[in-house]
């Protein structure tokens, strides 16, 4: 078993984010430049503009008190003021709790509710269907043609409306991931739908997304494991056995 991730730190765009991100703040971001989870609550810190401390995590060397913070050992997490959370769905509503200006949840309660049962259908069937993309690529094309067709405004910029949301910045870090898919299992983004194609290139677009995202070939580096169906990372593990990471 490998005892760190090649390359250990984030490259390209990334790296200069966590350049600009390296002084002490008293919102620290314990993440993995290579991890989508991570990459969710990443892209909420630079949409909303949030001073913070990047600090990146050795998966397979976790320092003691990054356990205390999460007996798990898993990214991301978040420590604010000495108080620490994680799970990126929780860190998603903190944030804007903690830091209301420049809301990404919706005002509205219904739409807020209606938003959560789109992250449950991007974590509990979209996710797990993209690593397993090898045994049911075909489900995973669907489940992405039923989420846009159940939660994706018609005509909308974004998943929701106009206005970048919960439901893009939880699904963008896989679309990032599109074409390793593409490379290696045949994915085509086009088989999903033309305006899941179009929202899928405005996403990659999107200047948080390009600032925390790594070069290509160092992405392939990680993710050749999951391909190969040699990783060992907590995902693919719960993968291999039919369960999913809450």
């Amino acid at each position: 078993m490998p005892d760190h991730i090649d390359p250990p730190h984030a490259t390209g765009p990334a790296s200069e984010t966590v350049k600009a991100h390296s002084e002490p703040n008293s919102l620290v971001f314990h993440a993995g430049w290579f991890c989508p989870f991570v990459q969710r609550v990443w892209l909420a810190l630079e949409e909303k503009g949030i001073p913070y401390e990047y600090k990146e995590v050795n998966p397979y060397k976790k320092e003691a008190h990054f356990l205390k913070i999460n007996p798990e050992g898993l990214v991301p997490a978040l420590e604010h003021e000495n108080k620490a959370l994680y799970e990126s769905l929780v860190l998603l509503k903190y944030l804007d709790d903690a830091f209301p200006e420049k809301q990404l949840k919706p005002t509205d309660p219904h739409e807020a509710g209606l938003v959560r049962l789109a992250l449950q259908q991007i974590s509990n069937v979209v996710v797990p269907a993209f690593y397993r993309y090898k045994e049911e690529g075909a489900a995973f094309v669907k489940s992405l043609q039923d989420l846009h067709t159940d939660w994706f405004r018609s005509g909308a910029t974004w998943a929701r409306g106009d206005t970048i949301g919960w439901v893009d910045l939880a699904l963008a870090p896989w679309v990032v991931r599109f074409d390793l898919l593409k490379k290696h299992r045949d994915f085509k983004v086009e088989d999903v739908g033309t305006e899941f194609q179009a929202w899928a290139e405005r996403i990659v677009d999107r200047p948080s997304v390009k600032a925390t995202t790594s070069l290509p070939d160092d992405y392939e580096k990680v993710y050749r494991r999951y391909f190969e169906d040699t990783a060992e990372s907590e995902v693919a593990k719960a993968t291999r056995k039919g369960e999913w990471l809450k």
